[in-house]
């Protein structure tokens, strides 16, 4: 099985540079906002585009992600609306990286085989759901790897080498490594930490290791670039979006620009990455 990400890596890798793997909300703040975002993510320089599937009670998310996760339900949106605008960007671009990510209760209540055969109809390329652990792979992560769906797994700094190869097992696509311990949106990690752990999980796996939490700079990204196979940003995109909200749920500007301003120089801090590293 070779999905869109399998080729995206190993052509990043190709050229010698880490991926940027960029994170939004479906549906915040509105499905046909949340669309044009998507849509401008690739052409600010976005790799990989992990699509936020809204849940009630998200519990590994900060502030910034749960509030726009709030923001999206009240607008209406629905996982077969997030399923939909992937779809819709289908329409335009056939080349960049979808994963849906998420909680599993929405996927369970939507029902796991009609889930997985309308993602993949979709144009889904992977699945990063956090509250499923290795023991529960039966239920959803096996059946997406035979449906053609990598399932993106996470480690974190207490992932310890007796865990580390369970969690691994049936991970594709690439390797999440949480770079710190807590909820989205954190400060960043130390960064010299993050490489000696990217290096350890290297020595468990042959897939590519993707860094997130804290990053928000194109300087931070340079730096966690400098070790990984990508960099994973969520929280400064969210966060983009809600600058321009106002108190009454009103737009004071185009989030989609918002987004892309920030995205544009992120690309740029991951584009510098190996220079860094070859210095």
């Amino acid at each position: 099985m070779t999905t869109r990400i399998d080729r995206r890596l190993a052509h990043l890798k190709s050229e010698g540079r880490p991926a940027l793997v960029t994170y939004f909300m479906g549906g915040d703040p509105d499905y046909a906002t949340s669309l044009k975002i998507m849509k401008a993510l690739p052409k600010a320089g976005s790799d990989i585009i992990e699509l936020g599937m809204p849940f009630s009670d998200p519990m590994a998310d900060g502030p910034a992600i749960q509030a726009a996760g709030l923001r999206a339900l009240k607008a209406g949106q629905t996982l077969a609306k997030t399923l939909h605008m992937a779809a819709e960007f289908r329409a335009d671009d056939d080349e960049t990286p979808i994963v849906l990510m998420g909680y599993y209760n929405p996927i369970y209540v939507y029902g796991v085989d009609r889930f997985l055969a309308d993602a993949r109809a979709s144009g889904i390329d992977g699945l990063i759901v956090v509250d499923l652990p290795p023991e529960m792979d039966e239920e959803l992560c096996i059946p997406a790897l035979k449906a053609g769906l990598n399932f993106i797994r996470l480690a974190t700094p207490t992932t310890d080498e007796k865990r580390l190869p369970k969690v691994l097992q049936n991970t594709s696509g690439f390797v999440y490594y949480v770079s710190m311990t807590g909820i989205t949106g954190s400060a960043l990690a130390d960064t010299t930490k993050v490489a000696t752990a990217v290096k350890r999980i290297k020595s468990h796996t042959a897939l590519p290791v993707c860094v997130g939490f804290g990053v928000k700079t194109a300087e931070q990204a340079r730096t966690i670039g400098a070790s990984a196979d990508g960099v994973v940003v969520g929280t400064a995109i969210v966060n983009a979006v809600a600058s321009v909200i106002d108190p009454k749920g009103g737009l004071t500007a185009d989030p989609a620009e918002a987004v892309a301003t920030l995205v544009s120089g992120l690309a740029q801090g991951v584009r510098g990455a190996r220079l860094v590293a070859a210095e």
